[in-house]
């Protein structure tokens, strides 16, 4: 075997037609995004988990999912009869290399990143979406939900006191949290921070929406309410749905805010939701006579 045929041949086994790319194809989501589609496994459609790479609502049952991915033509193209030509010549179109943005995400950590080779009959036409590299930004900050100080899990609550609502800040719990992508000549710089919690005390009340971490209890405070963030319980919890406890969650907003640090000059701004889930221990008081 030629030399130049065994480096192909390390470089990726040629695409079969079934997983190959579609140049031009009808893409679900946004078709700016790229022009190069492929089908994934498991793209039937269906919702998501959080955290995932993949937004609910850009990708449709049936359709190839739409990838950011980098594509270059192999200098020099291989040799005539290797089998990663897949039947063409050479002038016959030409051999492309194609790196997605999630395949170069997971070498992010020291892994190889091989490359998809394969043949097309012209140049393919990729266009990169800042935001979607911003959301891989995103996803390396690897965010959570709110670190609950208050309420305690080990904590008893008495019917009628102000309860003081706050959290512990940290840059992937409350942010600011910065982080970059980049791909085919693009970079994007995203700046993550909460900008409310929502907190869902478990007792069919309204939620109690916070617009910053709240403030911390002191004892000096006594039983007056909490300035920025708090929340009073009417009843007791004794017929909660677990132990004798409400079960309530806060769930976070993250404010993303992003722009192009390399690549034509473009910003924007979306959010992400992260909750925590909690329970608390609820108490009427007893009076002894």
């Amino acid at each position: 075997m030629p030399a130049a045929a065994a480096l192909w041949g390390l470089l990726a086994a040629p695409v079969a037609a079934d997983d190959g790319p579609v140049i031009g194809g009808d893409c679900a989501g946004t078709s700016r995004w790229v022009t190069v589609c492929r089908e994934e496994p498991g793209s039937s459609g269906g919702s998501q988990q959080q955290g995932s790479s993949d937004r609910p609502g850009r990708e449709s049952a049936g359709k190839p999912r739409p990838q950011t991915c980098a594509v270059e033509r192999l200098d020099p193209q291989p040799p005539a009869g290797d089998p990663v030509w897949d039947g063409h010549e050479p002038g016959d179109g030409a051999i492309y290399t194609r790196v997605c943005l999630g395949d170069a995400l997971a070498g992010a950590g020291g892994a190889q990143v091989v490359p998809q080779v394969f043949w097309a009959a012209e140049a393919p036409q990729v266009d990169v979406d800042p935001e979607q590299l911003a959301r891989a930004a995103v996803d390396k900050m690897l965010l959570t939900g709110p670190d609950i100080a208050s309420p305690r899990a080990s904590g008893r609550y008495v019917v009628g006191m102000p309860m003081w609502l706050w959290v512990t800040q940290s840059p992937t719990t409350y942010g600011p949290n910065s982080a970059s992508a980049s791909l085919a000549g693009v970079t994007v710089t995203a700046t993550a921070k909460v900008s409310s919690i929502s907190w869902d005390m478990g007792d069919n009340s309204a939620p109690v929406i916070c617009d910053g971490p709240g403030t911390a209890y002191t004892s000096a405070a006594g039983k007056t309410p909490s300035p920025d963030c708090g929340h009073t319980y009417a009843k007791a919890s004794a017929t909660g749905p677990k132990d004798g406890r409400f079960q309530g969650e806060a769930t976070a907003t993250w404010t993303v805010d992003w722009q192009v640090t390399a690549g034509p000059g473009e910003a924007g701004t979306f959010t992400e939701v992260r909750q925590t889930p909690f329970t608390v221990d609820v108490r009427e008081v007893q009076v002894l006579n």
